[in-house]
């Protein structure tokens, strides 16, 4: 059992999607029937913050974590499949987090040998004490749908999870979810997680997350970039690196998760853009799924600002360095974020408008931090969401022949759809 600092606390729990920790506890708001029971079967508030998190082969592995302010007895994850009695055990590891005399406990459990598409129930044990099973399926290798949530940071997250649990009610098939990153407006600050984990509750024990790191992440309260630590996420081979950027599958598509943060990482890492350029192409080389889409927080593209006439229209340092790698990688759907307006760019290659080059769409934004009037629109922009711009999520649909982004108001009103073929 290890112990760590307050500050140290405060990242996990502050980082929760991006840095394994602070998941409130689902009641299936949603789904009623698929409500988990683990609280009170183990005593009222001793369990808390139960979520999924993608593995690099979902098809075989999930990651389950939970959060308790006491430690448990043999901690672990059991798994049945559909209402079989027989049941798998994965022991859970404990960490111990103390913040101002009060230690809570973090609990990891690698839940693997999954078979391919098969439906399964989890459910927390302690000692003899069980929670109420949680549904989780293994992803079967063919089509499926993701929701996609941009920037959620917020002044007041109420905002933010009636769109959440609204996109969710429309789209029940979705078998997981991406966040585009700056889900918080401070990193470390644990209230704002709280906010934001209130309006997750119902979807993160059911299906897993796939997060991106976004630069609010990195921030502590004095707007000082930190050191994040305690990640859950799929390795990346690499000690120093590892749990900035990673990769995964889910059907037919190789998901390749980036760090945008090089330029405030540099102090630190110096030498952080070699390794993670290194990586992707490592690891692009070797997947031999149909489809490659690029997650990154910090958009490819510069947009001109309204007022600001030293600023030009052109690409960011992030798209100076990445979108050649991406031709080179034949990658066919760039996804990413942080200013906070939905723009479909169409097909880019070579920094040229061509249809041989991915498509890139900014996905907007999901909270109630806005930027009205202050950019001007792109040459490249095919699509802008309506002025003045309000909150709005996204839909990934994939099967081997054709990617299909739609986006969405929060009422349900889809303002755009885009698609990539195979040729």
């Amino acid at each position: 059992m290890q112990k760590i600092s307050r500050h140290q606390f405060l990242s996990l729990c502050a980082g929760a999607v991006v840095l394994g920790g602070g998941w409130v506890l689902a009641r299936g708001r949603i789904l009623p029937e698929l409500r988990d029971r683990t609280a009170a079967a183990l005593g009222r508030g001793r369990v808390t913050y139960l979520r999924q998190i993608v593995a690099q082969d979902n098809a075989a592995a999930r990651t389950i974590m939970w959060q308790s302010p006491a430690s448990l007895v043999a901690p672990a994850v059991e798994l049945t499949r559909g209402e079989a009695a027989e049941t798998q055990r994965f022991p859970a590891e404990e960490e111990a987090f103390t913040e101002d005399g009060v230690t809570v406990y973090l609990y990891t459990a690698q839940v693997t040998g999954l078979e391919r598409g098969a439906r399964y129930r989890y459910r927390v044990a302690a000692g003899e004490e069980r929670g109420g099973w949680t549904p989780l399926q293994a992803d079967d290798g063919g089509a499926f749908r993701a929701l996609i949530f941009p920037d959620s940071q917020s002044s007041d997250y109420a905002g933010w999870g009636e769109l959440a649990q609204m996109a969710r009610q429309r789209n029940p098939d979705a078998r997981f979810f991406i966040n585009m990153g700056d889900l918080v407006d401070n990193g470390e600050d644990h209230t704002q997680w709280n906010a934001w984990l209130d309006g997750m509750e119902g979807i993160i024990d059911t299906i897993p997350i796939a997060p991106l790191m976004g630069n609010h992440e990195t921030y502590d309260k004095q707007w000082q970039v930190r050191e994040p630590v305690a990640y859950a996420l799929p390795g990346n081979g690499s000690k120093e690196y590892d749990r900035r950027y990673y990769s995964f599958d889910y059907g037919p598509v190789h998901f390749l998760v980036l760090d945008t943060q090089q330029g405030e990482e540099q102090e630190r890492h110096p030498h952080i853009t070699e390794a993670q350029e290194a990586w992707f192409r490592s690891d692009v080389q070797r997947t031999r799924q149909p489809w490659k889409v690029v997650l990154m927080h910090k958009d490819p593209l510069q947009y001109r600002i309204h007022g600001r006439p030293e600023r030009g229209e052109g690409f960011s340092e992030e798209g100076k360095l990445w979108m050649p790698l991406f031709d080179a990688a034949g990658i066919d759907l760039v996804l990413s974020a942080h200013l906070h307006t939905y723009r479909n760019r169409g097909h880019i290659k070579g920094f040229e408008r061509s249809a041989e080059g991915p498509l890139y769409i900014l996905t907007g934004v999901a909270g109630d931090v806005r930027y009205p009037g202050l950019w001007v629109d792109y040459a490249l922009d095919e699509v802008v969401a309506p002025q003045l711009e309000t909150d709005n999520y996204l839909t990934l649909d994939a099967d081997e022949d054709m990617l299909i982004v739609r986006c969405f108001l929060p009422d349900g009103t889809q303002i755009d759809e885009a698609a990539v073929k195979k040729t």
